[in-house]
Parts: structure tokens; C-alpha cells; sequence
């Protein structure tokens, strides 16, 4: 659908031929920044040696030139001059707080931005990109809402064949390269080695297809109505699973989704997964286009189930903040929970509100985005700085009782709060408390992480371990050495308590003790006792996927329970190797059985 009608060819500018020439001159200008910001990088010479000025280049270099080649002819020039200076100066900002104040990961010593602040500042650059572009091609702050669609969608499949262009180009040179040296001409594959002329191709071969592909005006048109119709029809899919996970969540118990520790991160992927996939069914909001009515309803019922989602989302993010405070990871996470509840909010006015199909969703869709253009801005600059955030909540944690001495986490302040946290670990280095004052400093002379002694928390005491027979017990010095392994006290809990019995399981006249255990995976371990009184872990049988017994699920502890368990001899026996005993180590398929081959119960 044409939004603009001829006003659109009108304000594209200069001609085809010009535009493509002042594209690729961009594409070389980036090619030949970022080749000279690579080789002061690997000559150690300026401005690497300055990481201040060095990452807010590569940034610039890396993304500004993009959002030109995406500007150009479609944008005024006075508002293109103004937004390249904004995207230019924002960009820069970015770079430096990362490399200055910001957190890096572990084992990056380069002055760069840290992969985060890139992925951050690219998506902050699309998002306000088509916020600005429709609006200056309107003349009008706010433009109509079939523009943001049209030019955000558009943008989106020509940078994905832009960069599909771009591999497949590489994909040709490295095939003549190799059809060259098969006959023993290497040139082309020693080219394609040097720097000097792959990173300057790259990037003009990307400006290239950007060109092509918006010359080719239809072709865009035409694979982004595909590729909207295909996810618009996976909507309804989407939307059942969500609706049967909400309405199962009350029997399988809320408590489950914390378990594995990224709950929350999986219920803001299933909301952003349902956000796209509604838009691909509202498309530009018209109602020549509207969807069929199987898809409009998919949309209501979508959008309603945004609030339980992001909910959740919210929920298990202040569990782990109140249990543990604030880290950078929860505070960014934060954000996108409050991403995500604007989108919740609108979304869900839009299902239930009468009158035109989902008509709320694109007032929404502007201010989610202007939303996340602000909090990435806030996040990424001084602003509201992760790491200076989460610095002085675990501070305040600890100055208040709510963390002891002992369990702070000090590591945190020396490897994972950047500038800010090293700042306070010196601090409490200095502190009238001898006990933080000693750990602090010690924390302070460590190049590694892994170097810092672990704190000491207080163990649980309520390891559930039921002993079978009923009336046996288990040796008081094995309860006690068990209570120092983790698994056990993650496995063997009150709501799965672990079965044990005792039996002589090799024959030597002593009880062995096994362990059946069943919650994030399901085995029995074998524990023996040494000479010197320790019981050892000897053997861990772990239980086969329910796929390989037929579907059905396999718990040891009942049949350990109930005694249903003996022992065979292996199919291939140990080898001894110069009086070393080896084990074999494959993997087989379980027996699993009805009949005569069922194992007798233990006596």
C-alpha cells in the first residue's frame, strides 16, 4: 500500500543514479574508518591507546553510517543534519560510559564498548530512526500511524536482505577463491585475508544492497507482505500456547517457574514473541487490510494474555531482587518489564475497548517506543547507570544488616560493577569493621574472580532423605558429609524428598547406601564408605529420558521405595591397562520392558 502517493517520490531528492553514488561513497567512508580503527587497534597505536575516544568511534563508525544509508533521499536535509548529529553525539556518550564507567565482561581487556552497549545502541537507533523519519516525511510532529508501520517494516526486511546480499557476496569471492587454488593461483584467497580490502567490500557492499533493495521498491513491498502473512497465521498458535501454559500454571504450581533461574527472561520473550506477532496481523491498521476474523480474535485474546505474562515477568524480578538486590542484569531487566507493561496495558485496552479492531495498539506502539528509546538512553549513559544503581543497593544492603559480612558478595564490587563498584570496594576496604575491611581488601588484590574465596552461607537443614525400608535408618556421620554437597541440598527438598536403602551392592559384606533423587534430573547415586570413615559418591545411574521408555516417565525413587531395583553384570567388563582399572564409558539405549524382564523386588 503507497502511503505518500507522489508526494513519496517527490521528497526522496536526487535521482536514483545520485542517490546510489552518495551511498556508496558512505559505504566507503565506513569501510575506511573502521579499517584504520582495526589497524590502531592491532599497532596498539592512537587513538586505541585512548579507549575514551576509541569506543565512541567504533560505535559511530559502526552504526551512524547505516542509519545514513537508510536516510538519505527519503529524509529533509536540514532534519537529516540535525538527527546524524543527535545519533552521532549519542552514540559517543554511549561508547565512553561503557569503556569509563560501565560495566565489561569478563576476559575483555580491548578499549571497546562492551557486545551489550552495541546491541543496545543499534536498537535504540532503528527504534528512533522510524520515530523521526515518518514524522519529518509528514511535516507533522505525530505522523499517521500507517507511515510509522510502513517505514519501520520496510526497514526491517531491506536491512535483512541487505545482510543476506552481503554474506552471499562472500560466500561467491570465497568460492572463486577456492576454484583459483585448486589450480594453484592463490591470490584471490590471499586478498580475501587482508584487511585492507575485506573490511572496506563488506561495507560497500552492504550500501550497495541497501540501494538496490529500496530502488526496488516493489520487491520489498511484495517480501514483507509474505513474511507478514506467515507470521500473522503463527499468532494463533502462539496464542493457545500461552493460554494453556496460564491456565496450567495454577495445578503444575507458580513456584516451578523460578527453578531454573530464567523464568523471567523466558516470560518477556514469550511477550515479545506474541507483541510482533499481533502487529503482523494489524499490519498498517486499515481497514482494506484487516485480517480474517479467526486472526482478529487470536489478536483480542493475545493481548489480554500480555498482563499475566508480563506479570510474572514482574514478579519473579522482585523475588530475586528481594532475596539478593540489584545487580546491573536485573536492572536492565527491569526495563524491559517496564517495556513490556506499557505494551501490556495498551494491548489489553485495545482487545476489550468497542469499535474499530484494535484501533488503541498504535497509540501504543509510540509510546512503547519512545519508551525503550528513553531507557536505553538512561540505561547506557549516566543517567540511570546499572552498575552505579546496583553499587549502592548492595551498599545500603549491606550497611543495613540485610546482607552480613560474611555473605557479601565482594566479587560483585571488584568484576561486575565496573568503575562504580570498584570505587566502593575500596571503600569498604577502609572500614571500621574489621571483618569487611579484610575481606574488601583481599578481594582487592585478585586478577581473576575465581581467586576470590567463596562466602559461607548457612546451609538448610531440611534435607529430605525417606529410608526404605520403613524403620531402617542411615549411619548419623553419612547425613551429616552429605549436607555439604549441593545437589543434595537442591534435590532432596520438601517437595521432592529423595529414597534411600542400604544394600551391599559390590559384594565386599558392608551396605553400600543409594540415593534415589528426582527434580531437575532423576538418577541414584551410590555411596560407599572409605577407611577413613568418609562415604563417597562411587556411582551415579542416571535415569533415561521418558522418550526412551515409550513416553513414559521414569522415577527411581519408587522403584527404590518399593524395591524394585537389582543388579547385572556389565555388558563389556572393566580393562586393566598396565594395572590401571578403566571403565567403559557408552552410552546405551534402556531396556524398559513389561514381563518376565522386570526387575524382582529388593529384598
Amino acid at each position: 500500500m503507497t502511503i505518500f502517493g507522489a508526494n513519496e517520490i517527490a521528497d526522496r531528492g536526487p535521482d536514483d543514479r545520485s542517490l546510489g553514488w552518495t551511498r556508496l561513497v558512505i559505504g566507503l567512508i565506513q569501510g575506511a574508518a573502521l579499517l584504520g580503527l582495526y589497524l590502531s587497534l592491532e599497532n596498539r597505536a592512537w587513538p586505541a591507546t585512548v579507549p575514551g575516544l576509541f569506543a565512541p568511534l567504533v560505535l559511530i563508525f559502526a552504526w551512524l553510517p547505516i542509519v545514513l544509508l537508510g536516510a538519505v533521499g527519503r529524509m529533509r536535509l536540514r532534519t537529516l543534519l540535525i538527527w546524524g548529529l543527535a545519533a552521532a553525539a549519542l552514540l559517543a556518550l554511549m561508547g565512553w560510559w561503557s569503556v569509563t564507567w560501565g560495566v565489561r565482561p569478563d576476559g575483555l581487556n580491548e578499549p571497546l564498548a562492551a557486545p551489550i552497549v552495541f546491541a543496545a545502541s543499534a536498537a535504540m537507533l532503528f527504534i528512533a530512526h522510524h520515530l523521526i523519519l515518518p514524522a519529518d516525511r509528514a511535516r507533522r510532529w505525530l505522523a499517521p500511524y500507517p507511515a510509522y508501520f510502513d517505514t519501520a517494516w520496510k526497514a526491517g526486511v531491506q536491512l535483512a536482505l541487505s545482510v543476506a546480499f552481503t554474506g552471499a557476496f562472500w560466500v561467491l569471492l570465497f568460492l572463486g577463491a577456492g576454484l583459483f587454488s585448486v589450480i594453484g593461483l592463490n591470490f584471490l584467497r590471499d586478498l580475501l585475508g587482508q584487511e585492507w580490502f575485506s573490511i572496506p567490500v563488506t561495507t560497500l557492499a552492504f550500501s550497495a544492497a541497501v540501494h538496490l533493495t529500496d530502488v526496488k521498491d516493489g520487491l520489498i513491498r511484495g517480501v514483507r507482505t509474505v513474511a507478514l502473512m506467515l507470521l500473522s497465521w503463527l499468532m494463533p498458535v502462539m496464542t493457545l500456547i500461552t493460554a494453556a501454559f496460564i491456565l496450567a500454571l495454577p495445578f503444575a504450581g507458580v513456584g516451578r517457574l523460578w527453578d531454573e533461574g530464567y523464568g523471567t527472561s523466558l516470560m518477556l520473550s514469550a511477550a515479545a514473541a506474541l507483541i510482533i506477532l499481533i502487529n503482523a496481523a494489524y499490519q498498517d491498521g486499515e481497514p482494506d487490510g484487516a485480517p480474517p476474523v479467526v486472526l482478529q480474535w487470536a489478536a483480542r485474546i493475545a493481548g489480554v494474555l500480555l498482563v499475566p505474562l508480563i506479570g510474572l515477568a514482574l514478579w519473579g524480578l522482585a523475588l530475586r531482587i528481594g532475596q539478593h538486590g540489584l545487580t546491573p542484569e536485573r536492572i536492565i531487566a527491569a526495563a524491559c518489564v517496564l517495556v513490556g507493561a506499557v505494551h501490556a496495558v495498551g494491548y489489553a485496552f485495545a482487545a476489550v475497548k468497542p469499535g474499530p479492531w484494535m484501533r488503541p495498539l498504535e497509540r501504543t506502539n509510540i509510546i512503547g517506543g519512545v519508551v525503550a528509546v528513553v531507557g536505553i538512553l538512561a540505561l547506557f549513559t549516566p543517567l540511570a547507570d546499572p552498575a552505579r544503581l546496583s553499587v549502592a543497593d548492595q551498599m545500603r544492603r549491606l550497611e543495613t544488616g540485610r546482607v552480613s559480612a560474611e555473605e557479601f558478595d565482594y566479587a560483585f564490587l571488584r568484576f561486575d560493577a565496573g568503575r562504580s563498584g570498584r570505587a566502593a570496594l575500596d571503600r569498604l576496604a577502609e572500614s571500621d569493621d574489621p571483618e569487611v575491611a579484610r575481606r574488601a581488601g583481599e578481594t582487592q588484590t585478585v586478577e581473576d574472580r575465581y581467586q576470590v574465596s567463596p562466602t559461607e552461607s548457612p546451609r538448610p537443614q531440611n534435607i529430605r532423605i525417606e529410608v526404605n525400608p520403613a524403620g531402617t535408618t542411615l549411619p548419623p556421620a553419612f547425613l551429616e558429609q552429605v549436607a555439604e554437597y549441593d545437589w543434595f541440598i537442591q534435590l532432596c527438598t520438601e517437595d521432592n524428598v529423595c529414597q534411600a536403602r542400604m544394600r551391599d551392592m559390590d559384594g565386599d559384606g558392608t551396605d553400600e547406601i543409594l540415593i534415589a533423587y528426582a527434580s531437575h534430573r532423576s538418577g541414584v547415586s551410590l555411596f560407599k564408605l572409605e577407611g577413613d570413615g568418609q562415604w563417597m559418591e562411587w556411582a551415579d545411574y542416571r535415569a533415561p529420558d521418558d522418550t526412551a521408555c515409550n513416553g513414559e516417565d521414569i522415577d527411581p525413587r519408587n522403584a527404590l521405595r518399593e524395591g524394585r531395583l537389582e543388579t547385572v553384570d556389565p555388558l563389556f567388563p572393566d580393562l586393566v591397562v598396565d594395572g590401571v582399572r578403566i571403565r567403559p564409558q557408552g552410552v546405551f539405549q534402556p531396556y524398559c520392558g513389561d514381563g518376565p524382564d522386570r526387575a524382582p523386588a529388593l529384598p
